[in-house]
């Protein structure tokens, strides 16, 4: 008898969990640029989408590394970071892709000023090249929301 109770508990409880795992949806927030639909159905993503208290924010494009592209590329940042009312200071990693490490690493100085001294964790990588063929930086960021 105690081991077709336990069989009994333990079927509920397998029940149970294929139950949950089946019900693991998320609630994703969207923004895209104004964009009715909050979403680029063309190329296929979204700008920014926030799950819980974290903004994914997918890249923003540069067509020359130069002082002047780099902060155009940072200030479209700061539009995404502000969708969700967040700022750089909210940036915890950085994921930038450049085709000319150099010259980034020499302009640097134009992408640490959006931080305030506040880095995040960052991880840069020269590529062949990127999904806009013209273009030579991208940068993705995450973001943490305060809960």
């Amino acid at each position: 008898m105690k081991k077709i109770f336990y069989l009994l508990v333990l079927f509920q409880a397998a029940f149970l969990l294929t139950i949950q795992a089946q019900n693991n949806d998320i609630k994703k927030e969207k923004w895209h640029w104004d964009n009715q639909l909050k979403q680029d159905t063309s190329a296929g993503y979204v700008q920014v989408v926030k799950v819980d208290n974290v903004l994914y924010i997918s890249g923003a494009v540069a067509l020359e590394v130069t002082p002047e592209g780099i902060t155009r590329v940072y200030k479209a940042l700061e539009k995404s970071l502000n969708s969700f009312g967040a700022t750089f200071q909210n940036v915890v990693k950085e994921n930038l892709y450049t085709t000319d490490m150099e010259a980034m690493k020499k302009y640097n100085d134009a992408r640490k000023v959006f931080y305030k001294g506040d880095f995040p964790a960052a991880t840069w990588v020269q590529v062949p090249r990127l999904y806009m063929h013209e273009a030579r930086l991208e940068v993705e960021l995450i973001a943490h929301l305060p809960k």
